[in-house]
């Protein structure tokens, strides 16, 4: 049975992952920690976790095989190399960090220890957007995020909400290569709160459109892919719309299939579990998310130009 240890216990750990996590302790002995010794018992408690620490040191040398790290995007860097460095294999939340030199590094080490580096990019795990993967033929491709009047500053905006519609549209891309053409876009307001981004890639086959919308009247994430066969649109992770000269047809999920699976996220831990079961490489690939975090440094590069 694997060892893997899960740092940070904070919203996103409570209501996305322990949930999903507490489901496969037939197949994982999990070891859970925090700082705060009131979280961690009540957490413990809830899940029937047999394992908890309140010390990072403590939770490093207890012989894990892996770990997935829930902590603040300033501290990823550090952390992430630590467990590196002992022999772990490393579940990350988004975005791995805002700096590319650090991406770089820390893909490099992991690549040197031979252990896999995941980026938790859930969408791409989520049921609908496979489909939308698996359509071929793919050339014209948007992925559009929206928000109600919400002002952030834009190198936040851009690594928190930007990173995942950028990423969902590489994922339904494909392998792109090198062979593109980039062109950025940034609206902010006179205090540099993001206003709207828009990136897109230009392929000798393809073209890219990513969007997001801080000040729209709605709260959505849409991805559309274009083929031979008609028009694919995705709405909010729950609908699926194939359009066609003859009518269209909808497809939604299921009452039965849980959230977290229509999210992405219990396939997005299987996937990470089983390739380090399976001993095979990242379910998300090193190139692909490097080059998620590039294009997001790039729009934030754009936007200190305008």
């Amino acid at each position: 049975m694997l060892k893997i240890g899960v740092l940070g216990l904070g919203n996103i750990a409570q209501k996305a992952y322990l949930p999903v996590m507490a489901q496969m302790q037939d197949r994982v002995d999990w070891y859970l920690c925090t700082r705060q010794p009131a979280k961690l018992a009540q957490l413990q408690a809830q899940y029937h976790f047999s394992h908890a620490t309140d010390s990072i040191d403590d939770l490093l040398t207890s012989h894990l095989d892996a770990l997935f790290i829930h902590t603040p995007t300033p501290t990823h860097y550090a952390l992430v190399r630590q467990a590196l460095e002992n022999g772990l294999h490393v579940f990350i939340d988004k975005p791995l960090s805002e700096k590319p030199f650090e991406v770089a590094a820390l893909y490099q080490l992991a690549k040197q220890q031979n252990r896999l580096l995941m980026v938790g990019f859930n969408r791409r795990f989520a049921p609908m957007i496979q489909q939308l993967a698996a359509l071929p033929a793919k050339h014209l491709i948007e992925v559009t995020k929206t928000r109600v009047d919400t002002l952030q500053p834009t190198p936040f905006a851009i690594y928190d909400l930007m990173v995942h519609p950028l990423d969902t549209a590489l994922y339904l891309a494909g392998d792109i290569g090198l062979d593109y053409q980039v062109h950025t876009y940034c609206q902010q307001t006179d205090h540099h709160e993001l206003l709207l981004a828009r990136i897109q890639l230009e392929t000798p086959h393809q073209l890219i459109t990513v969007t997001l919308d801080m000040q729209s009247g709605t709260n959505q994430e849409i991805a559309t892919v274009q083929t031979p066969t008609g028009r694919y649109t995705v709405n909010n992770l729950t609908e699926l719309v194939h359009q066609q000269a003859t009518g269209q047809q909808l497809e939604t999920v299921a009452d039965w299939v849980p959230t977290l699976t229509n999210r992405g996220f219990a396939p997005m831990i299987d996937a990470f579990i089983s390739a380090i079961e399976n001993q095979q490489p990242s379910p998300v690939s090193t190139a692909s998310s490097r080059l998620s975090h590039e294009l997001c440094q790039q729009l934030i590069e754009d936007a200190k130009l305008r």
